[in-house]
C-alpha cells in the first residue's frame, strides 16, 4: 500500500508538470499538484482535511477513540492533536496514506510551548533573558525534539500582551510591551520553522491566540475584551503581526470575543485584517471547540450557524469540534456556502503539508533511532540549563554585615531549604509542560546539594502552597535557627497558572506569607525564591526579606540553575518583562501608562492612589546584578533630524563593581505633544552587553522617523514633527534623559 501511496504522489506531480510546456517555477508546481489534488476530492473529504480531532491518552499509554479512527479511514478528519511517540504517529499516519482513497498524510500537533520532553523554563520567564538569540535557539530545538517524536506542528508560539497578571496565561507570553514581544514572537518562529519546513528537525509554527486574548476583562479567562482600534493596533496586534511577517504558517483564533465579536467568527479580523491587509497565507485553525461556542457567546443559533459564521469569517480548519465536519457539506449543497470557499481552505492546509514535505514522504518524522537520540540528550539539557539561569531576576540583594547577602559562600556549612516548593518536582515544570515528565527534574534541593556536596543541607516544608495547615511551622522554625543561611521556597503551583487558571488575588496562596514571616522572625540571614508563572503581591515580603529572587518555573534543571546563581557561579542577568504590582487594586500597571490631563503629584486632585503610589513594585525592565553598572553622557548625534533621516544615540555604561556582568541596556522614547495622547515612555531599543568588572563601553542607538510612528486621530499610522524625550537606563524608571526634534516634512 504505501507503494501505491507514492505512484498516486508520482503521477499527481507528473500530470502537474505536464500542464505546462515551458519550465515551472517550484510555487507553480506545488499550485498545479494541489489543485489536481483537490479537484479529485469529494466535497466530504475536502471537510475533512478542514478537521482536526484530539486523540485521548489513556493511563498505560495512548489510545484513539475508535470512532475518530473510522472518521480517519472514512477521510473525514485530516490532521491529529495529541498523538505522540513515533511508533504511535507512524500507525495513525498509515492508516492516512494507505487506508484512505486520497492517501493524504496528516498534519500531527501539539502544545510544544516551552518544551516537549525537556522542558525549558516558562516562556514569560525566558523572556527575561532580554536574550534573542537564546530564545530562537530554545525554540529550535523545542522543534528538534518534538519532531524526533513524530510531531510536525505546534500550538505556538502565544504572543499576547498581558499587562494584568491575575489571568493565568501570562505565563505563556513575553510580558507587557509590544516592542519587545514582537521581536519574542519573530525569533520564536523562526526558531521553530527554521529556513524550511520540509527539514524533519522543524515544526509549523502556530502564533495564537488571534486576537487580544491577554486582556479580557478582570483577568478572567475566557473573558470578553473590549477596546479601542488605536489601543488593538497600537498595542495588542503588534506581535501577531511580527509573526506573519516571520513566515508563521498558521494563526489560532481566541476564545474571546473582540469588541462584541468572537474572534472565531470575526470577518474583519481574519480576512481583512489577517489576509488582506497583512498578506497572510497560511491557515486559520480556532482554538478547541471555540466554534462550536460561538453558540453560547450568543450570535449563533446552533452549531450549523456557528460553522456558517465562522467559514465566512475565513476559517480553514475546526478544531476538536466537529462542526465542520457535520455541517458544511449540507451548507454547500443548499447553496449557502460557495465550494470555491472549501477549496480554497483546503489548499491552504494542503500547502502546509506539502511544503513540511509530507506528500513527498509522509513517514520522513518518524525514526525510531533519531528519537531515541534526541529526547532529553545533552544538548537538550545543557541549553535548558543556560535558558533557566538567564530567566533569573534579582529582585532584591540587601548588605548584611558587611557584603551583600548574595551570592552565598560555597564555603557556607548549614543551609535550610523551607518552603512547599524547595523539594518540588511536578511545580518546577509549570503550566503547559508538553510531554514533560517530573521524574526527569532536579529540585531546587536536589540542586544545591549537588553543588555543595559537603555542606549540610536540609529540608522542611513547613506548608503546603495552598490550604491553612500550619503544622510543619514548628520544624521549618527550629530548622532556620540551627542553619547558617536559610533559603525559602515559596510560589505558585504549575496548576496555579497557565490556562483556566485565573486569580482574583494573587499574592502568596495558603500559609505561605505566615510561613516567611515567621522564618525571617529568626534573624537568620534568608534569601526568598519566588517560583511562580506571574508576577505575585510580595510588598510585606519586600520589606522584610534582606534578598528575593525571581525564579519563575523554570523547567527540567531549575535546581541547578537557581544553584548557579545563589552561589555565584552565575551572576544574575535577568530583567522583568512585566511589572509587579503593589497589590491586586492596582491591576493594570505597567510602564507605559499616560500621564493624564492631571499627572500625579502632591495636590489632592490628581490622578493617583492615596494608599500606594502609582509605580509598580518593580517595574519594566528592572534586575539587579552581582555587580553594578553606571550610566553617563547620554547623548544624540543631531539636535533635530527629518523624516526619513536617522539619528545615532549614545550612552556610556561601566562596570563599577568586581565582577563581571551582564546589563541590558535600554532605550525609551516620548513624544511629548501629538494629535492624540501617547504614552509616557516606549521601548524602542535595547542592547545585552557583556563587561568585564571595571569596563566602559559605549552603546548606540538609532532611530528614525518609522520608529516614531503611531496612530493619529484618523487612524493613519504616521510620525509627527515635535519634541521627543530619549531615555536610556538600567529599567523604565531608572534612565538618563535627553531630547531632540523631529522637523516639518
Amino acid at each position: 500500500m504505501r507503494k501505491l501511496y507514492f505512484l498516486f504522489t508520482v503521477m499527481l506531480l507528473l500530470t502537474a508538470a505536464c500542464k505546462e510546456r515551458e519550465p515551472v517555477s517550484s510555487n507553480a508546481k506545488m499550485e498545479h499538484f494541489l489543485d489536481s489534488l483537490i479537484s479529485q476530492m469529494t466535497l466530504e473529504e475536502k471537510v475533512g482535511q478542514m478537521t482536526l480531532y484530539t486523540k485521548n491518552w489513556a493511563v498505560t499509554g495512548p489510545a484513539m477513540n475508535t470512532d475518530v479512527e473510522k472518521e480517519l479511514r472514512a477521510g473525514r478528519v485530516g490532521n491529529i492533536y495529541n498523538a505522540l511517540t513515533v511508533d504511535y504517529v507512524r500507525k495513525l499516519q498509515k492508516i492516512a496514506v494507505e487506508e484512505t482513497r486520497m492517501h493524504i498524510p496528516l498534519i500531527f500537533g501539539f502544545d510544544v510551548i516551552h518544551g516537549y520532553k525537556t522542558i525549558f523554563p516558562l516562556p514569560l520567564a525566558e523572556a527575561c533573558s532580554w536574550d534573542l538569540p537564546l530564545i530562537e535557539n530554545t525554540a529550535a530545538l523545542q522543534a528538534r525534539e518534538a519532531a524526533a517524536a513524530g510531531l510536525n506542528w505546534t500550538f505556538n508560539p502565544m504572543v499576547d500582551i498581558a499587562r494584568d497578571p491575575r489571568w493565568g496565561r501570562v505565563a505563556e507570553g513575553a510580558g507587557e510591551d509590544p516592542y519587545y514581544g514582537s521581536l519574542v514572537a519573530a525569533a520564536k518562529v523562526h526558531g521553530y520553522q527554521g529556513g524550511d519546513l520540509a527539514d524533519p528537525f522543524t515544526l509549523l509554527a502556530c502564533v495564537k491566540h488571534f486576537a487580544a486574548y491577554g486582556a479580557p476583562e478582570a483577568g478572567r479567562e475566557y473573558n470578553s475584551v473590549d477596546m479601542s482600534e488605536r489601543k488593538l493596533r497600537e498595542v495588542y496586534l503588534r506581535p501577531y503581526h511580527a509573526a506573519v511577517e516571520a513566515g508563521v504558517g498558521s494563526v489560532m483564533t481566541a476564545f474571546n470575543d473582540l469588541n462584541g465579536i468572537p474572534c472565531t467568527a470575526n470577518r474583519w479580523l481574519i480576512t481583512d485584517v489577517l489576509r488582506n491587509e497583512w498578506g497572510f497565507d497560511g491557515f486559520v485553525v480556532t482554538d478547541y471547540t471555540s466554534m462550536n461556542e460561538l453558540v453560547n457567546h450568543g450570535i449563533a443559533a446552533d452549531e450549523k450557524e456557528a460553522a456558517l459564521l465562522a467559514i465566512k469569517a475565513g476559517v480553514d480548519m475546526d478544531l476538536q469540534g466537529g462542526d465542520y465536519i457535520k455541517n458544511l457539506p449540507a451548507l454547500v449543497k443548499a447553496g449557502t456556502v460557495p465550494e470555491k470557499d472549501i477549496d480554497r481552505a483546503v489548499y491552504r492546509i494542503l500547502r502546509a503539508k506539502y511544503l513540511l514535505g509530507l506528500f513527498k514522504d509522509p513517514y520522513r518524522y518518524l525514526d525510531n533511532a533519531r528519537e531515541k537520540k534526541t529526547v532529553l540528550s545533552q544538548e537538550m539539557l545543557d541549553h535548558a540549563r543556560q535558558a533557566a539561569r538567564e530567566s533569573i531576576v534579582l529582585l532584591k540583594n540587601d548588605t548584611v554585615g558587611s557584603a551583600p547577602l548574595l551570592p552565598l559562600s560555597k564555603s557556607v556549612k548549614k543551609i535550610a531549604v523551607i518552603g512547599p516548593l524547595g523539594d518540588s518536582r511536578r511545580d518546577m515544570l509549570g503550566s503547559w509542560a508538553g510531554a514533560g515528565n517530573p521524574k526527569d527534574v532536579v529540585t531546587l534541593l536536589a540542586g544545591i546539594r549537588e553543588k555543595l556536596p559537603d555542606a549540610d543541607v536540609r529540608y522542611a516544608e513547613g506548608c503546603k502552597v495552598t490550604g491553612n495547615d500550619r503544622s510543619g511551622f514548628s520544624r521549618a522554625i527550629s530548622l532556620a535557627k540551627s542553619s547558617d543561611i536559610v533559603i525559602l521556597a515559596l510560589g505558585e503551583a504549575a496548576w496555579q497558572n497557565g490556562e483556566a487558571a485565573s486569580r482574583s488575588d494573587i499574592s502568596l496562596s495558603g500559609e505561605q506569607q505566615a510561613l516567611a514571616g515567621a522564618v525571617l522572625a529568626t534573624g537568620r540571614p534568608a534569601v526568598v525564591l519566588l517560583m511562580a508563572g506571574r508576577p505575585l503581591i510580595i510588598s510585606r515580603l519586600a520589606e522584610r526579606a534582606p534578598a528575593i529572587v525571581n525564579a519563575w518555573q523554570l523547567g527540567t534543571l531549575a535546581g541547578p540553575a537557581i544553584a548557579d546563581v545563589l552561589f555565584g557561579d552565575y551572576n544574575p542577568s535577568g530583567r522583568l518583562v512585566i511589572s509587579f504590582p503593589r497589590n491586586t487594586g492596582q491591576i493594570p500597571v505597567y510602564y507605559s501608562m499616560k500621564t493624564t490631563g492631571r499627572p500625579a503629584s502632591d495636590q489632592k486632585f490628581t490622578s493617583k492612589y492615596l494608599d500606594i503610589p502609582n509605580t509598580p513594585l518593580f517595574t519594566f525592565g528592572y534586575g539587579l546584578s552581582y555587580t553594578r553598572f553606571k550610566y553617563s553622557d547620554l547623548k544624540t548625534d543631531k539636535k533635530e533630524i527629518g523624516f526619513g533621516e536617522s539619528l545615532t544615540i549614545t550612552v556610556r555604561v561601566k562596570n563599577t563593581g568586581d565582577r563581571d556582568g551582564v546589563e541590558v541596556v535600554q532605550l525609551y522614547v516620548r513624544d511629548v505633544v501629538a494629535s492624540v495622547t501617547r504614552p509616557a515612555k516606549e521601548l524602542k531599543g535595547f542592547k545585552r552587553i557583556a563587561l568585564k568588572a571595571g569596563e566602559e563601553k559605549t552603546v548606540s542607538f538609532t532611530l528614525t522617523s518609522d520608529d516614531l510612528r503611531f496612530y493619529d486621530r484618523e487612524m493613519n499610522f504616521v510620525a509627527e514633527p515635535g519634541e521627543f524625550r530619549v531615555f536610556a537606563g538600567r529599567n523604565a524608571e531608572d534612565v538618563l534623559e535627553t531630547g531632540f526634534v523631529l522637523k516639518k516634512m
